[in-house]
């Protein structure tokens, strides 16, 4: 029994046998460092390591500028910056235009030259507002109440076809996805958006800012997100998978609101319905923005 217990004590385990590093002088083999190590050691310490590097590398990657650098990760900030710059330099167009125009006017004024029509004319100053005597006249109040009487009930008062799109020609919007248009507007047959296909769980983005007025669930188009913008402009998300914006939150322009799902009965596949609606009137959303 005791020589069992000596040849089970003499074969222990490799992975708990230590072993001696030692660090020696190359010309004297003077002994300045050593220590014992054992395998487990050894393993735990470089599984420790490798370990840290990967916690490290996704603190990295996830925390930092650096993923920017990555094939697949896109600064968020970029496409938000690009849209203030060009909101920037509209701004500066129209100022100079304007600058321009007042410049034109003024070398006509003193070269005593015809301003021309479609020049801006220069608004008299009033002094006092108490001066001013004007007064309706009782023809202009019976015109005006005809008219008022005329559209008190129409519901509809404006057409699909009596809308002038030129006047949100100028306004920058932020693209809500980037994708293949497999069907175009066409409200003859009620279809008063278009359809992008895109990749599922695809982040869908606010093209301009505004509020949330609806944000739920339909049957017949599943997770639908509309957002009321200025300008009398109106956007509709349908058929997302997911919704990140609830009714009466704010959204910035190219902030995210929901998901390319395949929700609702009338889904074809993973799409983004989207419209777009201007003074109550659907309009063609590719005349203004590229997909």
């Amino acid at each position: 029994m005791k020589k069992g217990k000596k040849r089970d004590w003499g074969h222990s385990p490799k992975l708990l046998r230590k072993y001696k590093l030692v660090l020696m002088d190359a010309q004297t083999y003077e002994e300045k460092f050593s220590f014992l190590v054992t395998r487990l050691g050894v393993f735990v310490s470089v599984g420790t390591l490798i370990v840290v590097l990967i916690v490290l590398t996704i603190y990295l990657v996830a925390f930092t500028s650096l993923r920017e650098y990555i094939p697949g990760y896109a600064n968020l900030e970029l496409p938000r910056q690009i849209y203030d710059l060009q909101q920037k330099a509209d701004s500066l167009e129209n100022e100079f235009k304007r600058r321009e125009l007042f410049l034109e006017n003024l070398h006509r004024i003193i070269n005593d030259e015809i301003l021309p029509e479609d020049s801006v004319p220069i608004p008299e100053a009033i002094p006092f507002y108490d001066t001013i005597t004007l007064r309706h006249s009782s023809a202009d109040s019976l015109l005006r109440e005809e008219f008022e009487n005329q559209t008190q009930f129409n519901l509809y008062p404006n057409t699909i076809f009596n809308y002038n799109p030129a006047n949100i020609a100028n306004i920058y919007f932020f693209t809500p996805i980037n994708g293949i248009i497999t069907r175009k507007f066409d409200p003859n047959q009620r279809h008063f958006g278009i359809d992008i296909v895109a990749n599922e769980n695809e982040s869908i983005k606010s093209i301009l800012d505004g509020t949330v007025i609806f944000s739920d669930w339909t049957l017949e188009t599943g997770y639908i997100v509309c957002i009321q913008h200025q300008h009398q402009l109106l956007s509709v998300y349908k058929h997302n998978s997911s919704l990140l914006k609830q009714q009466g939150t704010a959204v910035k322009a190219g902030e995210i609101i929901s998901f390319v799902g395949a929700s609702g009965e009338l889904q074809t596949g993973p799409h983004l319905h989207f419209e777009l609606w201007y003074e109550g009137n659907p309009v063609d959303p590719e005349q203004f923005i590229s997909f």
